[in-house]
């Protein structure tokens, strides 16, 4: 499985609740993507401006694929515009 933590740090708090909104909406979708065990957005309890989303896939085909998706494609990005974006992945 793969697992992969990506970081938002936001630099302005008008772009909090579009980020909120674009992640919100890449989760329900994702959520439906073959091979996708897990899905969700968090923001943390002591600092306002880090979200991250954490993501588990059965296997790099699995995820591939989810990247190659209309949603991905098209969100990502918006998140992007948003906050600075980094990616922790694990593979377990």
């Amino acid at each position: 499985m793969i697992r992969l933590n990506v970081f938002f740090l936001l630099e302005e708090e008008k772009n909090r609740q579009p980020l909120i909104d674009a992640a919100t909406e890449l989760v329900e979708l994702s959520l439906h993507d073959k091979g996708c065990v897990a899905y969700d957005v968090f923001g943390s309890l002591t600092v306002d401006n880090h979200l991250m989303i954490c993501e588990t896939w059965k296997n790099r085909a699995d995820l591939e694929a989810h990247m190659a998706t209309e949603h991905f494609r098209r969100i990502v990005p918006r998140l992007q515009a948003l906050a600075t974006m980094t990616t922790e992945e694990f593979t377990f």
